[in-house]
């Protein structure tokens, strides 16, 4: 976390957290939810839509912040840590999105590397992999890697609902949903 926002937690330890305006998605873009895009539907799941999704994120310095300060609470709620707020992210997957090395390691989208501890199909085909981080989808443009890591026995992936693995890994997907506790 930057020292900045520790010095603004310090500082304004009451700031209300906020809910809904933040989402992440199965290709680890960060997205802008409005007014607007919260009326419009949820980020993931029944009834998302494009809309619903709201402003892709674009400007580098911004998204480089909110890595830096991208973490959970106790409750497997994920949060962008924006100064003395706690700004809860809306997640499309999965906390993280992993991008493959050419030796298998894994980067998350937030740049940070993580060690394999466990990898999982859910019954969509899509490939889950567990690390000291917490949990994580596969990016689809690494899926010819992951199908070697397979192939040659690095990997050996079993089956796993997708509700099942995330429930496992106490991960809450839409803290807005869930309500504001």
């Amino acid at each position: 976390m930057d020292d900045i926002v520790k010095a603004a937690m310090a500082k304004w330890p009451n700031v209300p957290d906020c809910y809904g305006w933040l989402g992440l998605d199965a290709r680890g873009q960060w997205w802008m939810r409005d007014d607007n895009a919260q009326r419009s539907g949820p980020f993931a799941g029944v009834g998302a839509n494009t809309v619903s999704k709201g402003s892709l994120l674009k400007h580098d310095k911004l998204i480089e912040f909110i890595n830096r300060n991208y973490g959970a609470d106790e409750h497997g709620r994920w949060f962008f840590q924006n100064g003395p707020q706690r700004v809860f992210v809306e997640l499309e997957v999965a906390p993280w999105v992993w991008r493959m090395l050419m030796d298998f390691t894994l980067q998350s989208h937030t740049g940070r590397s993580a060690e394999v501890l466990s990898v999982h199909v859910d019954e969509s085909g899509r490939l889950f992999v567990v690390t000291e981080l917490g949990l994580g989808l596969v990016h689809s443009q690494d899926m010819h890697l992951a199908a070697e890591a397979v192939e040659t026995g690095v990997w050996t992936p079993s089956e796993c609902a997708y509700a099942e693995l995330v429930g496992r890994q106490g991960c809450v997907l839409s803290p807005a949903a869930q309500g504001q506790a």
